[in-house]
């Protein structure tokens, strides 16, 4: 197997392989490239996107800046929304569905450094030169969620349709549809009801 094969296949890999430095060499640039743009900027956006990012729905907006570390392992459904500082770790695939909203500075990390120090330290080839030893995990988002503020989501973990995760959280595990979870780490609070209609908030204020 590849470098690559084994990155998106779960398995330990060298991110220090070629194949992989020019990935994330294109990426990190044209996440700069989006960055540099006006929002008004909307055909030069649009075909950065393209290259960034090939799988992604009518009608999904990304405010930026933005940062990814491969883009082409992360898909997006239609009329998904990320706000400011929008952070993507796609070692491993990135699976958005439709409909699914982000608040700023929201992050998914799918790479997975060892936990013992000696099996995370550098390690030095015949030739001297240095490389490190990861894995990584998929994330899925199902469709209808809203992932709000300063979320991080770590690899392995899938977010149910219609879910709500609270400002702040940290997201290990999975959270079943159609609730609200929130903390650090994150967990169910309770689900989403009709009770959570704007319609019944909009008298309060």
């Amino acid at each position: 197997m590849t470098e690559l094969e084994k990155m998106l296949a779960g398995k330990i890999y060298d991110p220090s392989d070629r194949t992989l430095e020019d990935m994330r060499k294109k990426a990190h640039r044209l996440s700069k490239d989006y960055n540099d743009t006006y929002d008004d900027e909307n055909k030069k956006r649009s075909e950065i996107l393209k290259n960034l990012i090939p799988d992604m729905g009518d009608g999904t907006y990304i405010q930026g800046p933005i940062q990814f570390d491969y883009g082409v392992h992360t898909s997006f459904g239609i009329n998904c929304y990320a706000n400011f500082n929008f952070t993507v770790l796609d070692c491993c695939h990135v699976t958005i569905g439709n409909d699914v909203f982000f608040g700023p500075n929201c992050t998914i990390a799918t790479p997975i450094h060892p936990l013992l120090p000696e099996e995370r330290k550098l390690r030095r080839r015949e030739n001297g030169t240095l490389y490190d030893l990861e894995y990584a995990k998929p994330v899925i988002i199902e469709d209808d969620c809203w992932i709000a503020s300063n979320v991080t989501i770590c690899g392995g973990v899938t977010i149910g349709s219609g879910c709500v995760i609270g400002a702040g959280s940290l997201v290990t595990k999975d959270i079943p549809a159609g609730t609200f979870a929130a903390g650090n780490p994150c967990k169910v609070i309770r689900e989403v009801t009709k009770a959570d209609s704007i319609e019944l908030k909009q008298n309060l204020f």
